[in-house]
């Protein structure tokens, strides 16, 4: 499995960015993509999930309403539309993949231990 992701950078708070992973390698059907983030000396924290099979997604409570995950399946890439950033989004985005449905990354909370491979991550910087 190879993830690819670009589309971070330095923007104000208020404004928008969207990342892209593209995905392949995938010798499965039924796997999830999600996105992470890790800030300097935070762990790493699970923001977006999206199934592969029935496009169901899963967010954490800090990006609901800003933040949208979507699968474009002719690009076979993974999209994170995040709007209405906040200073405290800033953080190395990572692009990671898990074997399993969506209902078990969803039931074990997201976990980073759950994704078997990742991608090199993208900074993504907010300004205040």
């Amino acid at each position: 499995v190879q993830l690819v992701e670009s589309g971070g950078g330095l923007v104000q708070a208020g404004g928008s960015l969207r990342l892209s992973c593209a995905a392949s390698g995938f010798l499965v059907d039924d796997y999830t993509i999600a996105w992470f983030r890790q800030a300097p000396g935070k762990e790493r924290e699970g923001v977006s999930g999206i199934s592969r099979t029935d496009g169901s997604t899963i967010y954490a409570d800090s990006v609901k309403g800003r933040f949208t995950i979507y699968f474009d399946n002719a690009k076979k890439t993974v999209y994170l539309q995040m709007n209405i950033l906040k200073p405290e989004d800033t953080a190395v985005h990572f692009c990671a993949a898990a074997l399993r449905p969506m209902a078990v990354v969803a039931e074990r909370g997201m976990i980073a231990p759950d994704f078997d491979s990742w991608g090199q991550g993208t900074q993504v910087t907010v300004s205040s």
